[in-house]
């Protein structure tokens, strides 16, 4: 399998069906109206900072402020735990490359907020975990049950998972 990105450690989070659907190079997202209103908050905010860093090919951090600062921007808080464990995921795979006293926000700019997250070791241990599940579930043959959540209607992946 290929390396575990901070958008499949969001993914996890949010349903296991949608991270196998784009581990296995299923995507729905082009034709996300959502997607295309977080892509351009994206692209109309913090437009003085260089943004979507690439490392390895595997994290893509928004931006880095005062060479120190990892920034993740957010439309909404709605789904913000998978927000948090996808920035900590960054901190975690910086971490193991020898790059220590990482800090990191997440920016809401429509909200005005920012939060601040930190890396702990039981973080640590979870996102081990996580990295192993989202391995296992990649490997299957078929997706999951859907989730039959209230975010299920806002997702791209919706008309696969409950029309088709």
């Amino acid at each position: 399998m290929k390396n575990i990105t901070g958008l499949m450690v969001y993914y996890y989070f949010i349903c296991e069906r949608k991270l196998w659907y784009f581990t296995n190079e299923i995507s729905m997202e082009q034709n996300s109206e959502l997607v295309a209103i977080g892509t351009a908050i994206d692209e109309s905010t913090y437009t003085r900072e260089k943004k979507n860093i690439l490392i390895d090919d595997t994290i893509n951090i928004d931006f880095i402020k005062n060479g120190a600062v990892l920034h993740e921007v957010k439309k909404t808080k709605a789904i913000e735990e998978a927000g948090i464990w996808q920035v900590k995921y960054y901190m975690y795979y910086l971490e193991n490359k020898g790059i220590k006293n990482i800090t990191a926000k997440i920016d809401f700019p429509l909200l005005r907020e920012t939060k601040e997250i930190t890396l702990e070791q039981e973080d640590k241990e979870i996102l081990e975990n996580v990295i192993k599940n989202i391995e296992e579930i990649a490997k299957r043959d078929k997706p999951l049950k859907p989730i039959e959540q209230k975010i299920c209607k806002k997702c791209a992946y919706y008309d696969l998972c409950y029309v088709c």
